[in-house]
């Protein structure tokens, strides 16, 4: 059975966002560049329909960068939708690139019409981040932790482009076991919904097929597994997680590498593979 999340909040939250689609000139969907596609929801792209999208692929630092290079591509290819990095070292590029894309989609209205764009998202992908960078000030609580944005929040940007950032939503039936792993595995689901030792033998299996090197320079071992239950118990040795009779902790083992992939210190990695 997948691994489900989807507190009550959140019925409330895409009811509310159904409500304001049709009155927003574009969509702004978040998306976490290590995982595009699992990061992105099936009924959020439902209820936008043919509306002008900008896909923001935030933490593009953390991400390998030529499989963000892959996912830019694929994404733009799509019909009504363009794709940019949130870049961390360049806030005015973003903060440009959407004013011009949120005024071209408000143009369907008439001249001069201030925009409205409404962003969207999978809940810790870093959507009030991103409302922090287009104001240039905080305005809107930021956190490691998945749901913290409860309400929709509205702010008017310099160039009168009033943006509404929604609560991050989940959906009701995750379905794919691969998908609901990954978004447990970024952090998109809480730690207390989760099970650490199944997220750590996914993240390692995953790891063992296409970031091998990396994961043998961090935990410097001189040979590595090739099965994923073999990894983590060589992860747990090689940082002493045992407990009497020098047996590993394979729950300490996987936690630990769930959480050196989630602050990079693994390196830059990317879960999904482009469509393809």
């Amino acid at each position: 059975m997948s691994l489900q999340w989807f507190p009550g909040h959140m019925t409330k939250a895409l009811r509310e966002l159904k409500e304001l689609l049709p009155s927003q000139d574009i969509v702004i969907e978040v998306l976490d560049a290590r995982l595009p596609a699992a990061s992105s929801n099936p009924l959020l792209r439902k209820i936008q329909g043919e509306k002008p999208c900008v896909k923001v692929l935030t933490k593009s630092d953390l991400a390998d960068p030529k499989r963000t290079s892959e996912w830019l591509d694929h994404l733009r290819s799509q019909p009504h939708v363009s794709a940019i990095l949130a870049n961390r070292d360049d806030p005015s590029d973003v903060c440009n690139r959407l004013s011009t894309l949120c005024k071209e989609a408000a143009q369907v209205r008439g001249p001069n019409k201030a925009p409205r764009a409404l962003i969207m998202g999978v809940p810790n992908v870093g959507k009030s981040s991103l409302v922090n960078t287009l104001m240039q000030r905080k305005v809107t609580a930021t956190s490691d932790r998945p749901a913290v944005t409860k309400l929709q929040q509205s702010v008017v940007l310099k160039d009168g482009t009033k943006l509404t950032d929604s609560p991050g939503v989940m959906w009701p039936n995750i379905g794919s076991d691969q998908t609901a792993q990954r978004l447990a595995l970024a952090g998109s689901i809480p730690d207390t919904a989760i099970d650490y030792q199944s997220v750590g033998m996914f993240a390692a299996e995953l790891f063992l097929k296409h970031y091998r090197l990396l994961v043998k320079a961090r935990y410097k071992l001189t040979v590595v597994p090739n099965e994923a239950e073999a990894l983590l118990l060589a992860i747990g040795r090689r940082r002493g997680l045992l407990r009497s009779g020098g047996v590993v902790e394979l729950h300490k083992a996987a936690e630990l590498l769930v959480h050196e992939f989630r602050s990079g210190v693994l390196g830059r990695i990317t879960l999904d593979e482009v469509p393809g």
